[in-house]
């Protein structure tokens, strides 16, 4: 016998839809990560007026800085457009939430201890992960303000310091703007963000090294990891803590350093053994030079007795070589310019010869010239047998050429720059290969500023400014997380690529920002008859959602109302 199916009447029904994008998925990894857990208990809320918990209204940023990144007096409007649960909320939660209620929150994890909650979550990373922390990668960048904040000077709120918001070294290369130091340290397994400091805009990078590393000690419970960063961790207090401590390092010896010097002396007269570490294809021109590095232990140690350990690149030689030609027909030209300026040329010259960094290359000269003139002897009208008398003005006129033994010396050692090791017993293609994984750290500075859009930022007062960049870096960690967990999946199915990009296009390594936009339109629709619910539509997925689901370790149902 067929059964009977229920009729309503068109006017009494209603379909409502809500968006679930990629909050299913995150939400997986923020529960193995157990950061909701973390939050409670180091945000927590105590004050049984508060309708929106706290680390509720942190978990709901989060989720929103990974899919929507919508500014906070939008951000009620944003989630209401979602299905509740998927934020982690309830509709009452949703209704509670604002501006306000995401300050007061912000206010409370500026006043927690977040030292000990960021540590508490890079040790639940490793621990449901198996994140390796053997190699750790550190650098920083400067996110830039728009607002005044005239008292952000490093004052005391709630008894805890402030970031200081002032003028400093702008990486943005926007030295009108006030300045944060943004300070980073990622994972070699996976580009995995492990620490994150905040410093004022205008402190030096040396003496955080010491705070970074300790705090990184605590996080990994060993001292003996390796740890990569540039040449400013190049300064003897950072390196003798970190040496005196049991720690490993390798950085880049800056050119002020004595032995950079004695080497580049010593190369001009000497033909080196190096050894070749890489030999791959142009990773820029289908057709151009190869990309081929060499590496070389220099005959002395430096001056702490540590290895010093030499790369040659052959493309950052042809690099630098065409921008030193084109500093030198550059300051050709303006200095052809001032031939016709006679004043202050000495002042002129040397200007333009430290705009373009050619102070070596080029000797310029100055000799007396004289420009003449005729006139007549006389007033009136010019005749046949008008005399004329010359005048002579006297001028210094200047004249340049190439210093050829200067450029030859130069060109000699292009392409080259020192590292800076404690570990004697790394090899010189290891020195090279740990040094040369600390750019992917740049990737997540990238993702941060134009993924996340971090700046500007137009907050009530620099503690939450300083709490908003804590939860920027754990929308970061579970980004990381995302992103390292596809790839391994990816290796241990032995799938070389997918096709994330438009087209069908493929790529072979997918990032988490694709991924989410992959799930961005997903939605779940209810049928509801006078507020009850008669048929729940759920999500058709794609072969292709499907099997990212699966690399992911994500079950199908996070994706039906039963989830």
């Amino acid at each position: 016998m067929q059964a009977r199916q229920a009729t309503f009447p068109a006017d009494a029904l209603k379909l409502r839809s809500e968006r679930l994008g990629a909050l299913p998925l995150i939400n997986h990894f923020i529960e193995r990560l157990d950061l909701e857990a973390h939050l409670d208990a180091f945000v927590p809320s105590w004050d049984r007026r508060i309708r929106l918990p706290y680390a509720k209204a942190l978990g709901m940023l989060v989720r929103s800085l990974l899919i929507e990144r919508e500014p906070m007096y939008r951000q009620h409007e944003s989630v209401s457009t979602f299905a509740p649960a998927a934020f982690g909320l309830d509709g009452a939660l949703v209704e509670s939430l604002s501006d306000d209620a995401i300050g007061r929150a912000l206010d409370r994890l500026f006043d927690a201890d977040r030292a000990v909650l960021l540590t508490a979550c890079v040790v639940s990373a490793v621990e449901h992960f198996d994140l390796e922390l053997a190699e750790l990668h550190n650098d920083s960048t400067t996110v830039r303000f728009c607002g005044r904040y005239t008292q952000a000077r490093g004052r005391r709120l709630r008894a805890k310091r402030a970031p200081f918001v002032t003028y400093g070294h702008s990486k943005d290369h926007r030295p009108d703007l006030k300045p944060l130091l943004f300070i980073l340290t990622t994972s070699e397994d996976g580009g995995v963000p492990v620490q994150f400091r905040c410093e004022a805009g205008n402190r030096n990078d040396s003496p955080t090294h010491i705070e970074s590393w300790e705090a990184l000690r605590r996080a990994a419970g060993r001292s003996d990891f390796l740890y990569v960063a540039d040449s400013k961790r190049c300064a003897r207090e950072p390196m003798d803590h970190i040496n005196h401590r049991g720690g490993r390092f390798v950085c880049v010896m800056p050119r002020t350093r004595l032995e950079d010097g004695e080497f580049r002396e010593w190369i001009q007269t000497h033909e080196p053994d190096w050894e070749r570490v890489r030999d791959e294809r142009n990773p820029h021109r289908r057709h151009g030079p190869r990309d081929r590095w060499w590496v070389l232990r220099a005959p002395l140690p430096s001056r702490e007795a540590w290895p010093v350990v030499w790369v040659h690149g052959a493309l950052s030689a042809l690099r630098q070589e065409n921008r030193r030609r084109e500093r030198i027909a550059r300051a050709g030209e303006d200095l052809c310019a001032l031939n016709a300026k006679r004043a202050e040329l000495e002042q002129h010259i040397k200007g333009i010869l430290g705009e373009h960094h050619v102070e070596a290359f080029l000797v310029v000269e100055l000799y007396p010239a004289e420009q003449h003139h005729f006139r007549q002897a006389v007033r009136g009208r010019p005749g046949p047998n008008t005399r004329y008398v010359r005048k002579a003005r006297e001028f210094r006129q200047l004249r340049w050429s190439l210093d050829e033994d200067a450029i030859t010396y130069a060109r000699n050692t292009d392409g080259m720059y020192p590292l800076l090791t404690n570990d004697r017993s790394l090899s010189n293609a290891q020195v090279f290969e740990a040094h040369k994984r600390q750019p992917s750290i740049e990737k997540r500075f990238a993702q941060v500023k134009n993924v996340f859009e971090i700046a500007p930022v137009l907050l009530k007062n620099e503690g939450r400014i300083e709490a908003l960049f804590f939860v920027y870096f754990l929308a970061m960690l579970v980004q990381a997380l995302i992103e390292r967990e596809l790839r391994l999946a990816m290796q241990r199915e032995k799938i070389e690529a997918l096709a994330l990009y438009p087209e069908e296009r493929t790529i072979q390594r997918p990032t988490a920002e694709q991924i989410m936009r992959l799930f961005s339109l997903t939605q779940r629709h209810i049928l509801e008859h006078e507020g009850q619910t008669v048929r729940i539509f759920e999500p058709q997925m794609t072969d292709l959602q499907n099997q990212i689901l699966k690399l992911l370790g994500v079950p199908r149902s996070a994706y039906t109302s039963r989830g």
